[in-house]
């Protein structure tokens, strides 16, 4: 996506970026690493079968590693009936992982430079989503395009004070009014962004789960609007998830798939964190891609989620 139109030394220079974000990737998924690969493949050495201890063993550390209980079993189940040996552990469970994220051809977010691109966010609150929205606004504003970002999130005063912070820092334009009407609000951005011309629209929402049935169908509200405006417009819409929670995560998903159609998803906060597997869980599950992952603090620190790179990142 962010490379687009871009001539031989930008792409070149992205190429450098890219190698740089890989080292940053490796970090961030130091300790999913660990508890997701090195644990299993470290613990059982030979070139036998592995043995029925062992495979209970294994099942732990993956249940441990967030990649849920269901889908820990599967595994498991297949290097039995495969019989795999432990000298193939290794390129066994590389082969499955690969195999789990493929739900998307398309690893990267939607996006036609010469076409309106809207972004509807959502996530619960504390997961990183308007932190989120800002480093994507800021890498659409680095590629030259024009982004409004819109405060959707209008029954918690704060997150629209801290989208408006988030939009001076990429240098963007923001649409908020307070306690308005969010779906009238995403209407009002999508007439105004074919206005004034802007390509790229970022929809934030609310993400408050403690009254499941009122975001459930505000959220729902939101994307009809967008929906019924939509035309020849570009549409994604994003689950923002707080990598550090690990199967909570998929609770959480399941309750925003109920809400609306979701394409892609963002994992924030994995450093520091073994629970890296969610990303499996959530696209064997539900079959949705990740596409973002945060890797830092800074306004910079966004990446294009790779599977390769993921795989590349717990594996070697």
């Amino acid at each position: 996506m962010f490379n687009f139109f871009k001539n031989k030394d930008e792409q070149n220079k992205e190429k450098s970026q890219n190698n740089s974000n890989f080292g940053i990737l490796k970090n961030i998924l130091s300790k999913t690493a660990n508890s997701l690969v090195n644990s299993v493949t470290n613990s059982i050495t030979g070139d036998k079968l592995v043995d029925e201890f062992e495979l209970e063993d294994i099942e732990t550390m993956l249940i441990k590693a967030d990649l849920g209980v269901d889908l820990a079993v599967e595994v498991v189940n297949k290097i039995k009936d495969e019989k795999v040996k432990s000298s193939q552990l290794k390129e066994f469970l590389k082969k499955e992982f690969s195999e789990i994220l493929d739900v998307d051809k398309e690893e990267d977010l939607k996006f036609d430079k010469n076409k309106l691109n809207i972004y509807f966010v959502v996530g619960v609150n504390g997961a990183g989503k308007t932190t989120l929205i800002g480093k994507l606004a800021n890498k659409f504003k680095k590629d030259g395009n024009k982004v409004l970002l819109v405060a959707g999130d209008t029954f918690r005063a704060a997150a629209e004070e801290q989208l408006e912070i988030w939009s001076k820092r990429a240098n963007v334009d923001i649409l908020r009014e307070d306690k308005a009407d969010s779906a009238s609000l995403a209407y009002r951005a999508i007439d105004l962004a074919r206005k004034e011309n802007y390509n790229v629209i970022i929809i934030d929402s609310a993400g408050r789960l403690q009254n499941k049935f009122n975001l459930i169908e505000e959220l729902k509200k939101i994307k009809n609007v967008i929906l019924r405006k939509l035309d020849d417009a570009i549409l994604e819409t994003i689950l923002v998830l707080d990598g550090s929670q690990g199967q909570n995560g998929l609770s959480q998903a399941l309750v925003f798939k109920e809400a609306v159609d979701i394409t892609s998803i963002a994992i924030t906060k994995l450093d520091g964190s073994s629970k890296g597997g969610i990303i499996l869980s959530i696209a064997k599950n539900l079959k949705i891609p990740t596409k973002l992952i945060g890797t830092g603090e800074g306004i910079d620190d966004l990446a294009e989620f790779s599977k390769n790179d993921f795989i590349n990142a717990i594996f070697d």
